[in-house]
């Protein structure tokens, strides 16, 4: 699946080079009730090549590792943050701006996995998240402002945004409200 969302990526930069980059207008524009239609859009539109390059595979790395520790709950948190956090730019972000690139699921994914094995106490998750946290942790300074041209408050909610999933989506709290063990339903469907 995460192949198939790059696979995808990389076909909508082919078509909006073939358009002259027209696509481009469809990604969040705050507070813009046609740029609302960008919170769908905007993870899958690119500012070019090199911004899709790099995003590509933290993207192929990432979605995976969000999948293959529970298929489900995985795309439950991609969903997660990938509304969550295009609302938020769309409410927050300045005026007379469009933000678009996966950045904000990348961001997302990467709290997520870090989080979600302290979230649900479980020991190779807690393992994942950190060894996540070593080799993409750096660029969580990217929710910083200062970098021209790049959303920090796309990096920012989307970094909020998988706390947010890992906590709405974790075990402890399924299992809390039916009585019993949280349902996990990894890969094919095993438990």
């Amino acid at each position: 699946m995460a192949v198939g969302f790059v696979v995808l990526l990389w076909a909508v930069e082919l078509l909006d080079g073939l358009l002259a980059h027209r696509l481009d207008g469809w990604g969040i524009r705050p507070r813009d009730a046609e740029g609302l239609g960008g919170v769908l859009a905007a993870p899958l539109l690119h500012g070019g090549w090199d911004h899709l390059g790099a995003n590509t595979g933290p993207a192929l790395v990432l979605g995976f590792l969000a999948l293959v520790t529970g298929l489900v709950r995985g795309l439950a948190a991609t969903a997660i943050i990938w509304l969550a956090s295009g609302l938020a730019v769309w409410l927050v972000a300045g005026s007379d701006s469009v933000h678009l690139g996966a950045s904000g699921l990348i961001f997302g994914w990467i709290t997520y996995l870090a989080v979600q094995g302290f979230v649900d106490r479980k020991p190779g998750e807690i393992v994942l998240g950190i060894v996540v946290l070593l080799i993409y942790g750096g660029v969580l300074w990217g929710v910083l402002p200062g970098q021209p041209g790049v959303s920090w408050q796309g990096h920012l909610f989307g970094a909020l945004a998988g706390v947010l999933a890992a906590v709405l989506l974790s075990e402890r709290r399924a299992g809390g409200r039916g009585g019993g063990r949280g349902v996990r339903r990894g890969v094919g469907g095993r438990r």
